[in-house]
């Protein structure tokens, strides 16, 4: 395996995720819908090709960071969101619950 020489998270608008790329490649997502001043996250994704390199952690680190930045709230319904922030209390104090009105407005807006 060889050493990535360039790493970079990117939020991606049009899109709904934050994307990180290794080399220019795509190796991983974070997707999210904003829901007023809240950012919800759903769902991330690691390509196997990238696996074990701890890009999950970096990726979900600088989304958060810019939301944070942002001035928004988090919302963790993805499951891996949701550990991440178990482990990184600097995120509690703009971390809300995950409510069941916040899970109806997702499915609406995937749907």
């Amino acid at each position: 395996m060889t050493t990535p020489t360039s790493t970079v998270v990117e939020r991606a608008d049009e899109r709904h995720r934050y994307e990180i790329l290794v080399d220019g490649k795509l190796a991983g997502f974070t997707e999210y819908r904003d829901h007023e001043d809240q950012r919800v996250f759903f769902h991330t994704e690691i390509d196997d090709a990238f696996a074990g390199q701890g890009l999950a952690a970096r990726l979900v680190q600088e989304a958060l960071t810019d939301v944070r930045a942002a001035g928004k709230r988090i919302v963790p319904i993805c499951p891996y969101v949701a550990t991440f922030l178990t482990k990184h209390e600097e995120f509690t104090d703009l971390t809300d619950p995950v409510t069941p009105e916040v899970k109806g407005w997702l499915r609406t807006r995937l749907s």
